[in-house]
């Protein structure tokens, strides 16, 4: 029973934390930068502004697959409902790259653990490998999409020039800019948590998964209380609710289509 509780505590962890935004038709078209070279692109990166998630302390790092055309995309931060809690964590979620055209290597396809729906597409549309980057990524449904938009840095600030350049270019790629949200890099972990959750392919197993549960079984049961005393808190941070603000002309639509998909919804996109 125990463990059950632990298991059902993380799963809701990765449910409530979903860094996209849903959109009726097809996923916009948002051309890959030319020329690009993933070898330059490959290493860490700082998350400055991201689609629609209350994570901070975001970093990607991009490396080599073991096969010729495959990479890796490890995506660290620290998790918005354990950040509620005094347990000192990272949460590491790995997925798969691939680049099906090798003609246009900025064009890729990632495949993340625990995403229900399958691949999704994960276009660099901006870079020039030392200071920024601009990702895109967009997932098909039955009659919509999901849609994630990233800017990234080498470094823990970035050039607002920058930022405004790459919030034009989704802009005219028919991406809404305004759907993204600042990530602070202020104050993040550097080693020695007292919790590490880390989700990449093997994770799902069964031996794994009963392995992930015991080991963070006693260090979640320390911040369970928090999580509920401050259940006011998360609303609010995850929700929004802290600023005012006023509905766009989508968000009826937009509330249909995450009615009829947030069943058994996590964190797939980085």
């Amino acid at each position: 029973m125990k463990t059950l509780f632990f298991l059902t505590f993380l799963l809701g962890c990765f449910i409530l934390a979903r860094p996209h935004t849903y959109h009726m038709g097809a996923c916009p078209i948002v051309p890959p930068m030319p020329g690009f070279q993933m070898n330059k692109f490959l290493g860490v990166w700082y998350v400055i502004q991201k689609t629609s998630t209350a994570s901070n302390c975001i970093t990607y790092n991009y490396t080599r697959g073991e096969e010729p055309g495959e990479y890796v995309i490890t995506q660290d931060s620290n998790h918005p409902i354990l950040g509620l809690t005094p347990l000192k964590h990272e949460y590491h979620y790995t997925g798969e790259l691939s680049v099906p055209e090798p003609s246009t290597p900025a064009r890729m396809i990632v495949r993340f653990p625990l995403s229900v729906a399958g691949s999704a597409s994960h276009v660099v549309f901006a870079t020039d490998y030392v200071n920024y980057a601009g990702i895109f990524t967009c997932q098909k449904l039955t009659f919509a999409h999901r849609q994630s938009a990233t800017i990234l840095s080498r470094h823990r600030e970035l050039d607002k020039s920058y930022v405004d350049d790459m919030r034009q270019f989704l802009a005219q790629s028919g991406v809404d800019p305004f759907d993204l949200s600042i990530i602070s890099q202020s104050g993040c972990p550097h080693g020695n948590n007292s919790l590490d959750i880390n989700v990449d392919p093997n994770t799902f197993t069964a031996e794994n998964l009963g392995n992930v549960v015991r080991k963070a079984g006693e260090k979640i049961g320390d911040g369970v209380q928090w999580v509920a005393s401050a259940g006011s808190k998360v609303y609010h941070k995850l929700s929004g609710s802290e600023e005012k603000s006023t509905s766009k002309p989508e968000a009826n639509t937009r509330a249909a289509i995450t009615r009829n998909y947030e069943t058994n919804e996590v964190e797939w996109i980085p």
